[in-house]
């Protein structure tokens, strides 16, 4: 169903309880416990349906459980948005080893008509960036409602690239926001704090 107001989704929306599980027969026979709702202020609550760099679907739901440092982007911008993945990456860098270790770092693309999986997948490979890193196109709608819920403005100029907020958001495992970093260079042992801090929740 999409959704007419994605900040009223975030911030007011009831959610459905999670099914009680069946009765179980015995202890070797347990039922899987139907999967807890996500909290009021989860960005997972978005149901926008993304696709990653190999083709398959994907929900922002599937990151619940690691610490997430998330960036909105555009693969053929010239200055800015190699700057932000450069950011994300010395905050990668600095983090503790086993934080490092969990921690998701994703990109979302503004570029809805351009920035397919293929040519997301040749993002990836061109900025050496490992398993660790999730590239994720999505619909225009999808994109607004994202940008709504991280607070980061965008806007197509006539020549095709975007003007865009440099923000790179820090989601705790509920995927709660914990920090936002805005701008570029400034900030990123901040960011990283703030990452190792969610890691422990």
């Amino acid at each position: 169903m999409k959704l007419s107001s994605p900040l009223l989704l975030l911030f007011t929306a009831a959610l459905t309880p999670a099914a009680e599980p069946a009765k179980k027969d015995d202890a070797c026979c347990q039922p899987l416990l139907a999967a807890a709702p996500f909290t009021k202020n989860s960005l997972y609550q978005l149901d926008a349906e993304f696709t990653d760099d190999s083709g398959q679907a994907f929900t922002l739901g599937t990151l619940r459980g690691r610490p997430v440092v998330l960036a909105m982007f555009f693969s053929t911008c010239g200055y800015a948005c190699p700057l932000l993945v450069g950011d994300m990456k010395r905050i990668r860098a600095s983090l503790p080893p086993p934080v490092r270790e969990r921690a998701a770092f994703v990109l979302v693309s503004f570029d809805s008509a351009r920035d397919t999986p293929a040519a997301l997948a040749q993002f990836r490979a061109e900025r050496s960036l490992d398993a660790q890193w999730t590239l994720l196109h999505a619909s225009a709608d999808s994109v607004r409602e994202l940008a709504a819920l991280l607070g980061v403005k965008y806007k197509q100029e006539a020549d095709g690239a975007f003007s865009h907020s440099n923000l790179i958001t820090i989601l705790n495992p509920a995927g709660e926001i914990a920090h936002q970093r805005t701008g570029l260079k400034d900030g990123l042992a901040e960011a990283a704090a703030a990452l190792a801090k969610t890691a422990q929740q």
